[in-house]
């Protein structure tokens, strides 16, 4: 999440932008994304001629040859002239991007085209963009995010960003490994798919030394698609930064039918799929209809994160809160069978406020596990009702930065030191009624224990199976949840009346007083 300093020096790129004749919001994002990109690849070349200098094999291959040098971002910097940058980012630079990588990276920058015309304007923006000083792994998304906030029109279809903070709870609970084919069929900007890479590799990073585990990882661990071409592109030099030369992003609507490899492939899905939107039944894959009879977007990925899964693949997704109770037949159907026909291990209830500025809409986290032959025991509940921020427009962090997201830590991680890992922290009560999110997993982990002796007035419990089938499948945590209310000592409503006639006659006797002293006083 964009705040502070880094927001206001991406405000005033933004008015660069503007008044040098580049006024399409994703324009906008597209161009800067490009030039952060040509940030970024010289400072991978330059951690790796670091390593190099320091006699260490560097980790990643190198981008640019002796031949290729003057591309670099520290030497386009060095030419002063803005028509001559220009002229050498056009006719070299991005030739030399649309050959990086491999088939499938080059595939999505053939189309890349430059759109800073104004000299000037690129001389300006690639100066603050030089000034950047960001530490997030997946800068690209929160640039994306922050700058739909500035769109009238954010929000439209139910496109939202999910903040890093929410991926990484639910890449914890999900907790990938070299093993696992992940998928996000709605993939944005690939912060799911980075997030889940990011976990591996500090979890599993002996497994992936393993070049034979190492490179079927890199070809097909990670698969994202998505209908807007341009967050295509972005995911694809997303993922290009984080070590996948040629990743798995493909240009595809997802409710449409998938290819027949992608068919109950994968262990694990991860995403934020569309709310609120429509889709034309002539152009939906007709295998969505044996598991629900819908045109809404949100019950029909539903169905699309089953028939991605092989059985024994797990899920956990965002959905709107419409979809644990909604009254249509359609709605209880794709209810009916994620806990009747797979098994459904969660529904974590977020804040309200989880989606602003762009939108109030309640969501919750479905978990869930494709058995095709039922198993759901009990449903796990929580009630999340802070995530370390604000609840209002601004988003503002209510905690310091290392006691964030959902695995905090005694002290912030140090960036200029290699595999720096604080201690894990153990939130007070106070700093837990600002975060919940780590509570959430420890929780998690005891959902099938000690959880199913939680009373249903905590923040979180079980209900039976037989007891949701009993209320027509509503998954909503308000028709579980039981409420306490303290009783309070209230007085006789006659010793109150009482009191009033009394204060009634003190003031008819001060006021016959007054009257009489008015009186004399003629």
């Amino acid at each position: 999440m964009i705040t502070g300093a880094l927001k206001s020096q991406v405000d005033k790129i933004w008015d660069t932008f503007w008044s040098g004749g580049i006024s399409n919001p994703i324009s906008v994002i597209e161009q800067f994304t490009y030039l952060l990109f040509m940030r970024q690849l010289d400072e991978r070349q330059a951690s790796n001629d670091f390593q190099r200098n320091l006699g260490v094999d560097p980790s990643t291959a190198d981008i640019f040859d002796e031949n290729h040098q003057h591309l670099r971002w520290r030497n386009l910097m060095d030419i002063s002239d803005g028509t001559a940058r220009r002229k050498v980012i056009v006719e070299e630079v991005f030739p030399f991007l649309r050959e990086l990588g491999g088939e499938g990276f080059a595939r999505h920058m053939r189309n890349a085209s430059f759109g800073i015309e104004n000299p000037a304007t690129l001389i300006s923006v690639m100066k603050q963009v030089n000034d950047l000083k960001f530490a997030n792994k997946d800068i690209a998304g929160d640039l994306y995010e922050y700058m739909l906030s500035k769109l009238s029109t954010s929000g439209t279809n139910g496109q939202f960003r999910t903040t890093s903070h929410i991926i990484d709870l639910m890449v914890e609970l999900m907790r990938p490994s070299p093993s696992h084919r992940v998928i996000d069929p709605a993939c944005g900007t690939a912060g799911f798919l980075i997030s889940a890479s990011e976990w591996t590799r500090h979890h599993h990073g002996d497994e992936l030394l393993d070049a034979r585990i190492r490179t079927q990882y890199n070809e097909s661990g990670l698969t994202g698609c998505d209908f807007d071409s341009t967050m295509v592109r972005i995911a694809a030099m997303n993922m290009y930064m984080h070590g996948f030369e040629d990743p798995n992003i493909s240009y595809r609507d997802s409710l449409q039918q998938v290819p027949h490899e992608d068919q109950e492939a994968y262990d694990i899905v991860l995403a934020n799929p569309p709310f609120a939107g429509s889709i034309d039944e002539s152009s939906m894959d007709p295998a969505l209809s044996n598991l629900v009879s819908s045109k809404k977007t949100e019950l029909l990925f539903v169905a699309r994160f089953l028939t991605l899964l092989k059985p024994g693949g797990r899920a956990a997704v965002i959905v709107p809160e419409g979809v644990l109770f909604g009254s249509t037949k359609a709605h209880k159907q794709i209810r009916k069978h994620l806990l009747d026909d797979q098994r459904l291990d969660a529904v974590i209830k977020l804040p309200s406020g989880a989606f602003k500025p762009y939108s109030g809409v309640s969501t919750a986290i479905l978990c869930f596990t494709r058995t095709d032959r039922g198993s759901t025991d009990e449903v796990w509940f929580y009630d999340v009702t802070a995530d370390g921020y604000s609840l209002d427009d601004k988003r503002t962090p209510l905690l310091d930065a290392h006691l964030l997201g959902p695995t905090p830590t005694v002290r912030p991680r140090d960036p200029e030191v290699a595999d720096d890992n604080p201690d894990a922290a153990t939130l007070t009560a106070e700093q837990h009624e600002s975060n919940n999110l780590p509570d959430v997993l420890t929780r998690w982990q005891e959902r099938t224990g000690a959880e199913r002796d939680r009373t249903r007035t905590e923040q979180s419990f079980t209900v039976p199976a037989e007891e949701i089938r009993e209320a027509d499948y509503d998954l909503s945590m308000n028709r579980y949840k039981e409420i306490i209310f303290d009783a309070e000592d209230t007085r006789d409503p006659r010793e109150i009346i009482a009191e009033i006639r009394e204060i009634d006659a003190e003031i008819a006797a001060e006021l016959s007083k007054l009257e009489a002293m008015l009186q004399e006083a003629k």
